[in-house]
């Protein structure tokens, strides 16, 4: 008696035999997508984040999103992990007696946890629909309600863990962090960096926080430096790098106008190394940290994104429909492998 299992090992067979029966498979991945020359991201700090949350009310306020509980009380918005209804969150990093701030041993840190944005996204190669689309100018990762069939292929590609689902829409929607996008027309940028009272988290053209991020790395430890806050202006990175500031296309894009906020703060023994820069193939939202960055829960991820191989893969074995006449040529031999005859013996 056949047994399902020898079903599908037969299906298998059969579809592995036409496969290699047909065209030869070229299984190589593409290039991984690159960061757009004007993407704009966020570079956090946690060196400087003093966990106040401002951040994560900020962003809740700007989007609409309501409050959610994990206290019997419910008197305080206090979600635990980004959901589908908070983009934004600072999680702790928690050692021993938690006597000093950054330090991997007898201390703590804090970490954000938000959309990447990366510069080749596997949400966006995941969705059937086109739903989730990565724009080509300034690179961030956009979410369309109107298009979404709720499969959540995008939850499950991210390696990051971030687009969430929302349940208790009956339309099903997804919710993640789009750099409030819906707020550049008024000239405004993310609420995040807006509020952030120490420049933990800061917004501009990702090219300019990477060199900003590279200008801290070089900082003397315990030193006495000034930080920016809100939006880093190229002009205020320029004068920041002692070189001349000119005029950049930030000046020119239409940023509300706002004096420069600095801050004054002491420089952090620093994990050189700026998470985001190589992970996945690269991503808009740059990370330092004093912790490694596996332990304040931040992924070791390659140096390219995987949807650079699996889009391959797919479009090989779908190309020309090859796979699935391949799979229902092998679902046909074993049906027709296994229909009795009117004498009771197998055709």
């Amino acid at each position: 008696m056949k047994t399902r299992r020898d079903f599908l090992k037969g299906a298998l067979a059969a579809g592995g035999a036409l496969v290699g029966a047909g065209a030869p498979v070229a299984a190589a991945a593409r290039e991984t997508h690159a960061v757009p020359p004007e993407a704009m991201g966020l570079l956090y700090d946690a060196t400087l984040c003093v966990g106040c949350k401002a951040c994560v009310a900020a962003c809740k306020e700007a989007n609409g999103n309501p409050a959610e509980f994990s206290t019997v009380d419910q008197l305080w918005d206090t979600p635990l992990d980004t959901s589908g209804h908070t983009f934004n969150i600072i999680k702790m990093y928690r050692n021993g007696t938690m006597d000093t701030k950054d330090a991997e041993t007898n201390g703590y840190a804090f970490m954000k946890t938000s959309c990447m944005h990366c510069a080749d996204p596997s949400c966006v190669s995941a969705c059937p629909v086109s739903a989730m689309t990565k724009n080509p100018e300034n690179g961030i990762v956009e979410y369309n309600p109107d298009k979404c069939i709720g499969c959540r292929y995008c939850v499950a590609a991210c390696p990051f863990g971030i687009p969430k689902y929302q349940y208790d829409d009956p339309t099903g929607r997804i919710g993640k962090c789009e750099l409030c996008r819906h707020r550049h027309k008024d000239g405004h940028y993310s609420a995040c960096a807006e509020v952030c009272p120490t420049g933990a988290t800061l917004f501009g053209r990702t090219a300019d926080l990477l060199a900003e991020a590279k200008r801290r790395l070089a900082l003397k430890p315990g030193s006495t430096a000034t930080f920016p806050r809100g939006h880093l202006r190229h002009a205020q990175l320029k004068e920041l790098l002692g070189q001349p500031a000119g005029q950049g296309r930030m000046e020119r894009k239409g940023w509300r106008d706002e004096p420069n906020q600095n801050y004054e703060g002491v420089v952090g023994n620093y994990q050189q190394h700026v998470y985001g820069e190589k992970e996945y193939g690269g991503t808009q939202v740059l990370k330092l940290s004093g912790v490694p960055f596996e332990k304040v829960g931040m992924p070791a991820l390659p140096p390219y994104s995987s949807a650079a191989t699996s889009e391959t893969i797919q479009h090989t074995l779908y190309g020309g429909l090859l796979m699935p006449v391949a799979v229902l040529g092998a679902l046909t031999w074993v049906a027709k492998r296994n229909v009795k005859s009117d004498e009771g013996g197998e055709s």
